[in-house]
């Protein structure tokens, strides 16, 4: 170990965080479109959406991530142990992710069906590519410093996709499909699909694992999951991603039908109109002529913009003042912003924005954060067990994401079925409206509050994390 240089190339980062903009081509896409494509494209009712996503979610979190992060733990070959599981995963992903957001002429019943076994089926090669890939990142270097400037670059990566997904993805959409989104949305992601695979394929090829547990720390399933229950920031940042997830699913699906049914259209097309032309000079005239898609795509934009800003200030921030720290303030103050749309008039296009580029400021800021503090809860492990089972520790993660993304997207059709919320109808009774505004504003608001108050009981902190890498590097060499 002590021959091996935890220094990573420029290249080998790059190469890793393609991994991540592959995989957010389709995470973002659930996120964003799932619930709206579910009730608005395909046809199903929000309660029976609602269902689907929140039992196969569910399923998907608490059942493959655990066995995915057992077997990944338990792979040895040439390759490594999470490499494999990238390049095994990289085709059948792209394909699923296509059939998913396909419609086939079934029956109201066959739809449910088809929609019950693609999102099933995505969940668990998701899973299976995007658990190892996470791991991945606490063998690839055991360097603390090395490991933040990973997470930077892995979303900075994040963040294009999602920028793609967000501001431009609704627009190509009808433009696709000539006003079809089902034919859109197919066209879209059968591009999307063959793109993400080529990714995965170069981060299998490009990244290396230099963190090899020794032959004697080999331990049963038993005694791994011992191990985590002894673990209490693991199960901490098990409940932390749960809750942040839940936000980002519950505000980032709900933001589609906040400006189709609530913002006032006439307003944001005037507010939109210059900065359209000075696109449009710039030969950046990809909006469309809608005013909706164009609007929520620029709202996105300027949210994303200022997340990059934020991610860049991130290490920074982390290497001075600790990943806790840092995380649990900005997780806070931007909370405030998500609040403030619960009292927008729908003619206050400009608040909108400029609350949208706050919060998209500070949140930036804790994304990086959020992975990295993963990697860390998986040395705090080694460090007091003696035995590294990295992957079942990013289990957490993977549990979390999946069970907020699932129980944020549930919430979201479930409330709008709860306020009388009518797909695809031109007037919404004011009833709907108001359960529209929560959705983006109060109720994402709470589990991020919850979130800040749980990293009050998280105890690795600055002076926590350089004792353990310190020791854990004796103990390697």
């Amino acid at each position: 170990m002590s021959n091996i240089s935890h220094k990573l190339s420029i290249k080998e980062k790059i190469g890793y965080s393609l991994g991540d903009l592959a995989a957010n081509l389709v995470f973002q896409t659930l996120m964003t479109y799932l619930a709206y494509f579910y009730t608005d494209i395909y046809g199903l009712s929000p309660t029976d959406s609602s269902i689907i996503m929140l039992v196969v979610g569910l399923i998907a979190a608490f059942i493959f991530n655990p066995i995915i992060g057992v077997l990944a733990d338990r792979t040895f070959t040439k390759w490594g142990k999470f490499r494999p599981w990238i390049l095994a995963t990289a085709i059948p992903l792209g394909v699923i992710a296509l059939l998913a957001f396909t419609t086939p002429d079934f029956s109201y019943k066959g739809k449910v069906i088809y929609a019950v076994v693609t999102y099933t089926l995505l969940l668990l090669f998701y899973a299976g590519n995007n658990l190892p890939y996470s791991a991945l990142s606490g063998v690839i270097t055991g360097d603390m410093r090395e490991r933040n400037s990973l997470s930077s670059y892995r979303f900075v990566a994040v963040m294009f996709a999602q920028f793609f997904v967000q501001v431009f993805m609704l627009g190509i959409i009808k433009s696709a499909g000539n006003g079809d989104k089902a034919i859109g949305i197919e066209k879209v992601m059968t591009v999307l699909a063959i793109i993400g695979t080529i990714m995965l394929l170069i981060t299998f090829f490009t990244t290396k694992e230099r963190i090899i547990p020794k032959p004697e720390q080999k331990s049963s399933i038993k005694e791994d999951l011992q191990d985590l229950t002894k673990n209490k920031p693991w199960m901490i940042m098990l409940s932390l991603t749960t809750l942040v997830f839940i936000t980002l699913a519950m505000k980032g699906g709900a933001y589609v039908y906040y400006f189709e049914n609530y913002v006032n259209k006439d307003q944001l097309a005037t507010f939109i109109q210059p900065i359209l032309e000075v696109l449009a000079s710039l030969g950046l005239n990809q909006f469309g002529n809608d005013p909706i898609a164009a609007g929520f795509g620029l709202f996105n934009a300027g949210g994303i913009i200022f997340m990059i800003v934020g991610i860049t200030l991130s290490k920074k921030l982390a290497d001075k003042y600790g990943k806790r720290n840092v995380f649990a303030t900005f997780l806070f103050i931007s909370t405030l912003f998500i609040i403030a749309f619960y009292f927008f008039e729908k003619q206050s296009v400009s608040l909108m924005f400029y609350s949208q580029i706050l919060h998209g400021f500070f949140y930036g800021i804790t994304i990086p954060i959020l992975w990295a503090m993963i990697a860390d809860v998986a040395d705090y492990s080694e460090w007091l067990n003696n035995r590294r089972a990295t992957a079942i520790i990013f289990s957490a993660m993977m549990v979390g994401l999946k069970a907020g993304l699932s129980i944020g997207g549930a919430l979201t059709t479930s409330f709008l079925g709860y306020y009388h919320y009518q797909p695809n109808s031109l007037i919404q009774t004011d009833t709907a409206i108001n359960g529209i505004k929560l959705l983006v504003s109060i109720f994402p608001a709470m589990p991020f509050l919850i979130g800040v108050a749980l990293l009050f009981f998280y105890k690795i902190n600055k002076k926590m994390e350089v004792q353990i890498e310190s020791d854990l590097k004796e103990r390697r060499t």
